[in-house]
This record gives structure tokens, C-alpha cells and sequence, in this order.
């Protein structure tokens, strides 16, 4: 029986722009700089301005695939080593989000861990999301700060600051060459 929150019923979403979103800010942090940068945020809401009600909600989609790439490959990643990636990914991520409460306000962590846990276990992190109400306003950093801290662990795990976008384009450029 397929599940509702089966991915092949997901969208994707824009991808691209997610994955440019995350990578910037893997860059900002590689150089240095964890304050946000005020030409950087300004450049962000001018984009997102100009993507209008369905540009944000395929860019919503695009960070939630991401977040379900990211955990598939850190699934089999794991499992390769005999590990349970819920196991050894979620406490981590949690730990870290509460060391953010800035961007990750606390009443926001569960929701962000349970996000992940249904990606790591095959399940559209989106649609799962959606069973429970639209996102809201104060969700959107959070979910910003799952697909970063995701894409960062990946970066650890491989020693390679770029390997996760790397991960994501190459994936992006394989689907459009079928």
C-alpha cells in the first residue's frame, strides 16, 4: 500500500534555487561569517519577493527534497557501516539546533527532527509536513537550518566542504540527461 507521504508524490519543487540557498550559506560560514550578512539577506528577499505565492512554495518543496536527498544518502551512508542513520543523524541535529536558539526556536526543533526522522525513513518530508497545516512563517528559517546543518554533516562526513552541493548538482544533472 503506498503511503501518502510516498516521495513519488511529492514535487520536487526548485531544487536548484534550494540548493543555491544552502550553498551560499555553507559559504558564509566556511569564510567566516555567522552573522547574517545584511547584503546577502537583502539580495535573498529581493529573490524571494520576486518568486511570488508559487515560487515560495516550489522553493519550500526544492528545501524539503533536499532534505530528503541529503537523508537518503546519509541512510545508506550509514547503513553501509552497519548504523541507523536516525540513530546517529537526529541527536546530532537536535543538539545542534538547540545550541541556535536565534534561529531554531526550541517549539521549532521537534518539528524540524520529526521532518527528518520521515526522510530517513523514506517518507516526503514535505508531505509529511503538510498532513499537519501549511508552514508557517516561524518555520521557515528552521527548515533553512535542517537543510544547512544536514548538507554541513554530510560535508564532515566526507571531508570536503562542497561535496554535498556536489552530491545534489550531479544528481540534478543526471535527471536531466534521462
Amino acid at each position: 500500500m503506498t503511503s501518502s507521504c510516498d516521495p513519488a508524490l511529492a514535487p520536487a519543487g526548485d531544487v536548484s534555487a534550494a540548493l543555491m540557498m544552502i550553498d551560499s550559506r555553507l559559504k558564509q560560514v566556511h569564510d567566516g561569517s555567522t552573522e547574517p550578512d545584511p547584503v546577502q539577506r537583502e539580495l535573498l528577499e529581493h529573490f524571494t519577493a520576486s518568486l511570488g505565492p508559487d515560487g515560495i512554495e516550489d522553493l519550500l518543496d526544492g528545501v524539503c527534497t533536499l532534505i530528503y536527498m541529503f537523508m537518503q544518502w546519509l541512510r545508506t551512508a550509514h547503513e553501509d557501516h552497519g548504523k541507523d542513520v536516525v540513530e546517529y543523524v537526529v541527536p546530532n541535529l537536535v543538539a545542534t539546533m538547540r545550541m541556535m536558539p536565534r534561529s531554531v526556536p526550541a517549539e521549532a526543533i521537534p518539528t524540524m527532527a520529526a521532518l527528518v526522522i520521515a526522510a530517513g525513513t523514506g517518507l516526503s518530508p514535505n508531505l509529511w509536513r503538510l498532513q499537519f497545516g501549511y508552514w508557517t512563517e516561524e518555520e521557515m528559517t528552521p527548515l533553512e537550518a535542517t537543510a544547512f546543518l544536514l548538507a554541513e554533516h554530510i560535508n564532515r562526513m566526507a571531508d570536503d566542504r562542497s561535496f554535498a552541493t556536489s552530491l545534489i548538482s550531479d544528481a540534478l544533472s543526471h535527471a536531466e540527461g534521462e
